[in-house]
Protein backbone atom coordinates (compact mmCIF):
# COMPACT_ATOMS: atom_id res chain seq x y z
CA UNK A 1 0.00 0.00 0.00
CA UNK A 2 1.15 3.76 -0.82
CA UNK A 3 1.44 6.72 1.59
CA UNK A 4 -2.06 8.04 0.29
CA UNK A 5 -3.62 4.88 1.01
CA UNK A 6 -2.40 4.95 4.31
CA UNK A 7 -3.50 8.28 5.17
CA UNK A 8 -7.15 7.18 4.21
CA UNK A 9 -9.59 6.84 7.33
CA UNK A 10 -10.32 3.04 8.24
CA UNK A 11 -13.72 4.13 7.30
CA UNK A 12 -12.94 5.34 3.94
CA UNK A 13 -10.40 2.58 3.17
CA UNK A 14 -12.88 -0.50 4.02
CA UNK A 15 -15.46 1.48 1.40
CA UNK A 16 -13.05 1.27 -1.31
CA UNK A 17 -12.47 -2.38 -0.56
CA UNK A 18 -15.96 -3.02 -0.94
CA UNK A 19 -16.19 -1.77 -4.49
CA UNK A 20 -12.92 -3.68 -5.03
CA UNK A 21 -14.19 -7.10 -5.14
CA UNK A 22 -15.66 -6.31 -8.43
CA UNK A 23 -13.85 -5.65 -11.20
CA UNK A 24 -13.84 -3.40 -12.90
CA UNK A 25 -14.71 -1.32 -9.81
CA UNK A 26 -17.77 0.66 -9.95
CA UNK A 27 -16.01 4.23 -10.08
CA UNK A 28 -19.74 5.66 -9.78
CA UNK A 29 -20.94 3.63 -7.26
CA UNK A 30 -18.29 4.39 -5.04
CA UNK A 31 -18.29 8.27 -6.24
CA UNK A 32 -21.77 8.47 -5.11
CA UNK A 33 -21.15 6.62 -1.63
CA UNK A 34 -19.14 9.26 -0.90
CA UNK A 35 -21.21 11.92 -1.84
CA UNK A 36 -19.83 12.82 -5.31
CA UNK A 37 -22.01 13.50 -8.29
CA UNK A 38 -19.86 12.48 -11.29
CA UNK A 39 -21.30 13.76 -14.31
CA UNK A 40 -20.26 14.08 -18.09
CA UNK A 41 -19.35 17.73 -19.51
CA UNK A 42 -18.26 19.54 -22.01
CA UNK A 43 -15.09 20.91 -20.75
CA UNK A 44 -12.06 23.46 -22.17
CA UNK A 45 -10.20 21.85 -24.60
CA UNK A 46 -7.02 20.57 -22.80
CA UNK A 47 -9.45 19.34 -19.68
CA UNK A 48 -9.65 15.93 -18.23
CA UNK A 49 -12.11 16.65 -15.57
CA UNK A 50 -12.65 18.81 -12.25
CA UNK A 51 -13.79 18.70 -8.58
CA UNK A 52 -16.27 21.70 -7.55
CA UNK A 53 -18.28 22.14 -4.29
CA UNK A 54 -22.45 22.12 -5.22
CA UNK A 55 -25.17 22.72 -2.96
CA UNK A 56 -25.75 19.21 -2.25
CA UNK A 57 -22.01 18.51 -2.00
CA UNK A 58 -19.09 18.12 -4.50
CA UNK A 59 -19.99 17.41 -8.58
CA UNK A 60 -16.80 15.80 -10.31
CA UNK A 61 -17.34 16.77 -13.85
CA UNK A 62 -15.32 14.35 -16.62
CA UNK A 63 -14.75 15.85 -19.72
CA UNK A 64 -17.20 13.40 -22.53
CA UNK A 65 -14.85 13.27 -25.40
CA UNK A 66 -12.62 11.51 -23.39
CA UNK A 67 -12.07 7.66 -23.87
CA UNK A 68 -14.71 5.78 -21.17
CA UNK A 69 -10.97 4.69 -20.04
CA UNK A 70 -9.42 8.56 -19.67
CA UNK A 71 -12.51 9.29 -18.17
CA UNK A 72 -12.51 6.18 -15.49
CA UNK A 73 -8.77 7.74 -14.01
CA UNK A 74 -10.08 10.98 -14.16
CA UNK A 75 -13.11 10.07 -11.84
CA UNK A 76 -10.80 8.01 -10.11
CA UNK A 77 -8.01 11.36 -9.54
CA UNK A 78 -10.65 13.24 -8.64
CA UNK A 79 -12.12 11.05 -5.93
CA UNK A 80 -8.45 11.02 -4.86
CA UNK A 81 -8.62 14.91 -4.64
CA UNK A 82 -12.05 14.76 -2.33
CA UNK A 83 -10.39 12.41 -0.05
CA UNK A 84 -6.86 13.53 0.32
CA UNK A 85 -7.47 17.48 -0.16
CA UNK A 86 -10.49 17.93 -0.03
CA UNK A 87 -9.60 21.41 2.25
CA UNK A 88 -7.94 22.70 -0.17
CA UNK A 89 -10.41 22.27 -3.05
CA UNK A 90 -11.83 25.92 -2.58
CA UNK A 91 -14.21 26.84 -5.49
CA UNK A 92 -13.23 23.84 -7.81
CA UNK A 93 -9.78 22.28 -9.55
CA UNK A 94 -9.63 21.41 -13.22
CA UNK A 95 -7.26 19.11 -14.05
CA UNK A 96 -5.36 19.36 -17.43
CA UNK A 97 -4.71 15.95 -19.56
CA UNK A 98 -1.56 15.02 -17.64
CA UNK A 99 -3.34 15.78 -14.58
CA UNK A 100 -2.13 18.68 -13.58
CA UNK A 101 -3.95 21.77 -11.94
CA UNK A 102 -3.56 24.73 -10.21
CA UNK A 103 -2.42 22.71 -7.14
CA UNK A 104 1.48 21.86 -6.68
CA UNK A 105 2.66 18.84 -8.26
CA UNK A 106 3.23 16.54 -5.48
CA UNK A 107 -0.28 16.87 -4.69
CA UNK A 108 -1.25 16.08 -8.29
CA UNK A 109 1.45 13.43 -7.89
CA UNK A 110 -0.81 12.36 -4.45
CA UNK A 111 -3.82 12.09 -6.74
CA UNK A 112 -2.68 10.08 -9.50
CA UNK A 113 -1.08 7.49 -6.94
CA UNK A 114 -4.43 7.00 -4.98
CA UNK A 115 -6.37 6.99 -8.22
CA UNK A 116 -4.29 3.94 -9.20
CA UNK A 117 -4.69 2.01 -5.97
CA UNK A 118 -8.42 2.67 -6.13
CA UNK A 119 -8.50 1.08 -9.76
CA UNK A 120 -6.10 -1.20 -9.56
CA UNK A 121 -6.08 -3.32 -6.68
CA UNK A 122 -2.52 -4.77 -6.13
CA UNK A 123 -4.45 -8.18 -5.37
CA UNK A 124 -6.65 -8.19 -7.96
CA UNK A 125 -3.69 -7.59 -10.33
CA UNK A 126 -1.77 -10.04 -9.23
CA UNK A 127 -4.14 -12.58 -8.89
CA UNK A 128 -5.38 -12.57 -12.58
CA UNK A 129 -1.75 -11.73 -13.79
CA UNK A 130 -0.77 -15.40 -12.48
CA UNK A 131 -3.38 -16.78 -14.71
CA UNK A 132 -1.62 -15.27 -17.54
CA UNK A 133 1.34 -16.11 -16.74
CA UNK A 134 2.46 -17.91 -19.99
CA UNK A 135 1.57 -14.95 -22.13
CA UNK A 136 4.31 -11.65 -23.41
CA UNK A 137 4.27 -8.93 -20.84
CA UNK A 138 2.78 -7.05 -23.08
CA UNK A 139 -0.11 -9.17 -24.16
CA UNK A 140 -0.35 -9.44 -20.42
CA UNK A 141 -0.80 -5.68 -20.17
CA UNK A 142 -3.28 -5.34 -22.69
CA UNK A 143 -5.59 -8.06 -21.21
CA UNK A 144 -5.69 -6.79 -17.96
CA UNK A 145 -5.89 -3.02 -19.10
CA UNK A 146 -9.05 -4.63 -21.19
CA UNK A 147 -10.24 -6.32 -17.63
CA UNK A 148 -9.79 -3.50 -15.10
CA UNK A 149 -10.81 -1.02 -17.65
CA UNK A 150 -8.05 1.24 -17.63
CA UNK A 151 -5.89 2.35 -20.44
CA UNK A 152 -2.44 0.30 -21.93
CA UNK A 153 -0.26 2.91 -20.46
CA UNK A 154 -1.77 2.49 -16.91
CA UNK A 155 -1.75 -1.01 -16.76
CA UNK A 156 1.69 -0.81 -17.84
CA UNK A 157 3.22 1.46 -15.32
CA UNK A 158 1.03 -0.71 -12.34
CA UNK A 159 3.07 -3.80 -13.87
CA UNK A 160 6.39 -2.03 -13.65
CA UNK A 161 6.46 -2.31 -17.33
CA UNK A 162 7.12 1.28 -18.08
Amino acid sequence: MNHEWLRLTDQQRELILRYQASIPVKLSQLAKELGLKVVASTLSPGISGEIRPSPNGYVINVNRHDSSRRQRFTVAHEIAHYLLHRSQIGNGISDDVLYRSSLSDWREAEANRLAAEILLPRAAIEEKRALLHDLDPELIADALATEFEVSEVAMKIRLGLS
